[in-house]
């Protein structure tokens, strides 16, 4: 299986690439640079493509240029920014930076259409295509925050998605929105999952978790999929 995930660098992104795959798997890490030390699973081939997803278009052209010889199975959009104060009391709309705002919009909605637009031919010819956006617990319905742009952008990803599902149902694309709590990116998948949980004290996920979570959509048949799962923290009084 080929999967590439975009937004590989760092925090749960680099986690995937450490954490996902089977032997005789390869796994396309995209970003800016490529982190150092990564530590894939045995037998897991992991190539890297630099591309900034701040400019969508001329990104999109060059990753479907490096994955078209070899094609693809899945694709993870794992990118997205979000405003300058965000998750932070004293974050102010009216505050908000003008050229930050359309940023964030380009990187969170603009950059996964024109590659999803890309990559999908490739994509359809294999047995089991499946597309993973990772979503935000902040762009579900009522979800409590105040981020204007952040939350639009995620809450745009169910519509793409439900979008692709209906026009791809019968070439059987599978496409999850994965709705994320608060995250502990600060302890890699190196750290122990035991370690790791006990930073927040409950308020914030391991990426321990949600590469197992990823894992599990990987892992279905052709005839089923996931289409949403929301992932809060235990102590996180919105849910």
């Amino acid at each position: 299986m080929k999967t590439l995930v975009v937004g590989a660098s760092k925090g749960l992104g680099k986690a995937m690439i450490e954490g996902l795959g089977e032997p005789g798997d390869t796994l396309i890490g995209v970003s800016r640079s490529r982190p150092e030390n990564l530590q894939p699973l045995a037998g897991v081939q992991v190539r890297w493509l630099e591309a900034n997803l701040g400019e969508p278009a001329e990104a999109a052209r060059v990753i479907e240029q490096a994955v078209a010889a070899e094609g693809l199975d899945t694709l993870i959009y794992n990118l997205g920014i979000w405003e300058e104060r965000a998750f932070d009391p004293s974050y102010n709309f009216l505050a908000d930076d003008d050229e930050h705002l359309q940023a964030i919009v380009s990187c969170n909605i603009t950059a996964p259409i024109l590659l999803i637009k890309r990559l999908l031919p490739q994509l359809l010819k294999s047995p089991n295509p499946r597309i993973i956006l990772t979503g935000s617990t902040s762009g579900l319905a009522q979800s409590g925050r105040p981020e204007v742009t952040f939350g639009a952008s995620k809450f745009a990803l169910h519509g793409i998605a439900d979008a692709l599902r209906e026009g791809y149902r019968q070439q059987r694309l599978a496409v999850t929105c994965l709705n994320l709590g608060y995250l502990n990116t600060d302890d890699p998948l190196s750290t122990p999952r035991e370690l790791a949980e006990q930073r927040g004290e409950g308020h914030l996920i391991p990426v321990h978790d949600v590469v197992q979570v990823v894992r599990m959509v990987l892992s279905l048949s052709a005839a089923s999929y996931v289409k949403d799962i929301t992932l809060p923290a235990l102590m996180d009084e919105r849910f």
